[in-house]
């Protein structure tokens, strides 16, 4: 579990493929401070388990369904990517729950005067509305609006500093995850207008 709030931002050092997996090769400074072999650090978003550790860098192994389903699929050796460890019992959650875990993949069509537009999935944009939260790469961002198929987003000076949102432009890809909360809401609702079907139908004798 994460909360959205980037550590760090890490350089690729090599993205070397072979057999069933794409071995990432990051470099980084913070997010190894107490981080070991089988650790979970979120790596844009996606949550990744750490296979080798060296001086001020560390591995992780990206299956092949994962690198097609991710915007990871476009790093390159030199490019930079938003870091988190995992939440540890008891500290703050200064963002939301992130489980990065990646619901889909989304594309900034316009940005400007602190404000990020975002194109995503229709499956994503079920889940979306006003001032509730979603994980950007990682990122923790509340949504500004929503409409269509694109949702806004601000992007404080600060976490454009810190982030991949800092330098990412219109056509770039973005992980997104939405909300965990909104997600039970919404299967919840479902379940409830499934059973008022059910109930109807029964009640007028279309269904035992």
């Amino acid at each position: 579990m994460f909360t959205g709030i980037i550590e760090e931002l890490g350089e690729i050092k090599e993205v070397r493929r072979g057999g069933d997996a794409v071995r990432l090769s990051i470099r980084a400074e913070r997010v190894m401070d107490g981080t070991k072999v089988g650790d979970s650090i979120d790596v844009n978003g996606v949550c990744l388990t750490v296979v080798e550790i060296s001086e001020r860098s560390f591995r992780v192994d990206v299956v092949k369904e994962t690198m097609k389903k991710t915007a990871l699929r476009s790093l390159r050796r030199g490019g930079s990517v938003n870091l988190e460890r995992a939440l540890r019992v008891g500290e703050r959650v200064g963002g939301h729950f992130v489980t990065g875990h990646v619901d889909g993949v989304g594309k900034i069509v316009r940005r400007g005067g602190g404000i990020v537009v975002i194109e995503a999935p229709a499956e994503i944009m079920g889940y979306v509305f006003l001032r509730t939260s979603i994980a950007v790469d990682g990122i923790s961002l509340t949504v500004q609006g929503a409409y269509g198929n694109r949702f806004e987003a601000a992007v404080i000076p600060h976490t454009a500093f810190v982030t991949t949102l800092g330098f990412k432009g219109v056509g770039a890809l973005v992980n997104l995850e939405v909300d965990m909360l909104s997600k039970q809401v919404e299967t919840s609702l479902q379940k409830r207008r499934k059973e008022i079907t059910r109930e109807f139908l029964s009640e007028k004798g279309f269904a035992k």
